[in-house]
């Protein structure tokens, strides 16, 4: 007698769900996700001891008629995909048809579901079904699910503690809400109120009810789009960061899903924004033909596969970059009164009213520069929060000068074709400044006209040296070297030395002009004049780490990485006294700059006072 054999629908189903329901977050993504293909306008999740005691989706639905509502329980049966061809245009965010018989499998399911016409109340219990009968003629769908892994225990030491657990359903949750900001979403945990979204369609409100207020107002729309791939979403002023990649929300064709080299597109587009080791904030929607995408990759449906991927990872960085660039450059004296933008043309199901309006925002102290009177702020009507002092390892928060209120018909109609920019004609504006002084030997007291400034000396010199530097590297003149007396030699182990074999030109490009020296040695005969003074064998040393530690080495991020370590050795330091004619000439070579309002790590620059809030704090004015 042979030795294979099949297995019985019970057992298929238990294994199945070894890779569909992981925890109880997997319980309520499959569920909440079927909620949506069901069009539901309002959806409620109720969690108990984080969904380990039990998970109830009620939502507003289609619903099912009575055979559908049992038929969803067998494996592989799905009203989305009819023939191999759909698989390739799928627009939904379920469609293989096995999640709920994955799910009954290892839990106790009640359901009761209505088309309007007729109810239905189905009961299941470790994928047995217990009765089927006439339910409730409330439309929609309400399903519970109990003693998850009631029957798989061994499942159960394998979740984390109930905060943590919880914590994976709030993020899902939020991330659900950012995408589809017109369906109104709770989250309830033991009786208590976590989520609740208006479904009001302004997606600036659930980021304000995710993130809070005073962060919803530091983001900034963009909108884009390319041959084959359009994009919109928001993203975070460089003032706003967190330490990870988390809070990068992905979104292809409404489907939430994680993509490493799309989140890593998205941090480089603030290169020199931000510190070192920070993360912005940013709901990037990506749409396209759905023959573009493949999200039939991973048994969670969370990972995708893009085709021409690199043509999106450049609308995504050129994009997101200019935005940011122009946001932070914009002018810091305030300009004349300008008419409102109009909001931004609506997208699909999922972005239906994505509309960006302009609040009446006042703030005593800020980067310079401000954001302009014609930025878009994504926050209408809510009152503006100043949280001084939050968090002093974050930068100074970005404020914004009044918004003039505008007569209806100056509102302008934007072309359908297009995204308005509301950026556009914006020149950068650097201040008048007087010098007056310094503080500590660290920071330049300059006034003009609007108030008065603080200049940290080092970030700004570090911006003018980067500026310098990486017009430098990118050239690496023969005629500008500078030839050693003695060469300097650099040992390395032989897998280092293997790899600096292969990494010679790319060196070279950068300014290391390395020679092979034996097996595991190398010698430089000669350096860039430009290199800085003194500090020439720690260069050329930090450039070979940098090669070293990089799987595949990249010509520009490295003379990008030179630039700015060289500018940072070459800069004044904290604690460094400065005659007047030297502030002087470094503020006058900081105007001069591509971008002098942040130094090449994304920390500011300069801080701008405003003298009616001085005299405020004074009382002088009430």
């Amino acid at each position: 007698m042979g030795v294979i054999r099949l297995m019985d629908e019970p057992l298929s189903n238990k294994i199945a769900a070894g890779e569909v329901v992981e925890r109880p977050t997997s319980v309520v993504k499959e569920l909440v996700e079927n909620a949506i293909d069901a069009g539901s306008t309002a959806i409620e999740v109720l969690l108990v001891e984080a969904g380990l005691t039990s998970i109830q989706i009620i939502d507003n639905g289609a619903g099912m008629d009575s055979e559908d509502a049992l038929l969803s329980f067998s494996r592989h049966a799905t009203s989305k995909i009819a023939n191999e061809h759909d698989l390739f245009r799928i627009r939904t965010l379920g469609f293989r048809g096995e999640a709920l018989a994955s799910i009954a499998s290892v839990s106790k399911v009640t359901l009761h579901t209505s088309n309007g016409e007729n109810g239905t109340f189905v009961q299941m219990e470790g994928g047995r079904l217990i009765e089927h009968r006439a339910g409730s003629l409330r439309k929609g769908t309400d399903i519970k699910i109990d003693q998850l892994f009631f029957n798989t225990p061994a499942r159960l030491k394998y979740l984390k503690t109930l905060q943590t657990e919880l914590g994976h359903s709030i993020d899902l949750m939020n991330r659900l809400a950012l995408s589809y900001p017109a369906i109104s979403f709770k989250l309830v945990h033991d009786g208590r109120t976590i989520l609740q979204t208006s479904g009001s369609g302004e997606i600036q409100r659930v980021i304000s009810d995710i993130y809070g207020v005073s962060i919803a107002k530091k983001m900034i729309p963009f909108e884009a789009e390319s041959h084959d791939y359009k994009i919109s979403g928001y993203t975070s002023l460089p003032e706003v960061t967190r330490a990870n990649k988390n809070y990068i929300s992905l979104f292809v064709n409404g489907r939430w899903v994680k993509h490493y080299a799309i989140a890593n597109t998205v941090h480089k587009a603030y290169h020199t924004f931000l510190p070192l080791e920070r993360q912005p904030i940013t709901i990037l929607n990506i749409e396209g033909d759905p023959y573009l995408t493949d999200v039939n990759v991973h048994p969670a449906k969370q990972q995708i596969r893009l085709s021409k991927e690199k043509e999106l990872m450049d609308l995504i960085h050129e994009t997101i970059r200019r935005t940011i660039s122009r946001a932070v450059r914009a002018p810091i004296i305030e300009q004349p009164k300008a008419p409102k933008q109009a909001p931004s043309r609506q997208l699909d199901l999922w972005k239906t009213t994505h509309t960006v309006k302009e609040p009446d925002i006042q703030s005593s102290r800020s980067y310079a520069p401000p954001v302009p009177a014609r930025t878009f702020n994504p926050m209408p009507e809510l009152e503006a929060i100043e949280v001084p002092g939050a968090n002093d390892a974050e930068p100074p928060a970005i404020a914004e000068p009044p918004i003039p209120e505008a007569e209806p018909e100056q509102i302008p109609e934007p072309p359908e074709h297009r995204f308005e920019d509301p950026f556009e004609e914006e020149s950068p504006q650097f201040p008048e400044l007087e010098v007056v002084g310094q503080i500590h030997g660290t920071y330049i007291v300059a006034q003009s006209t609007d108030g008065f400034y603080l200049i940290d000396q080092h970030a700004a010199q570090e911006r003018i040296k980067y500026e310098f530097f990486r017009e430098k590297v990118g050239e690496v003149d023969t005629s500008e070297r500078q030839a050693l007396l003695l060469p300097l030699t650099f040992h390395y182990s032989r897998d280092e030395a293997l790899r600096l074999k292969e990494a010679l030109d790319v060196l070279a490009e950068s300014g290391v002009f390395l020679e092979e020296f034996g097996d595991t040695s190398f010698i430089v005969r000669e350096y860039p004049t430009w290199f800085p003074n003194g500090f020439e064998q720690e260069v050329i040393e930090d450039l070979i780490e940098q090669v070293l530690n990089e799987r595949k080495v990249d010509v520009k991020k490295l003379r990008e990485d030179a630039a700015i370590m060289m500018s940072c050795k070459r800069s004044i330091k904290a604690n460094h006294y400065l005659q007047k004619h030297e502030m002087e000439r470094l503020l006058a070579d900081l105007k001069l700059a591509e971008q002098p309002f942040t130094c090449p790590h994304g920390r500011p620059v300069i801080i701008h006072f405003k003298t009616y809030d001085v005299e405020k704090m004074f009382k002088r004015v009430m």
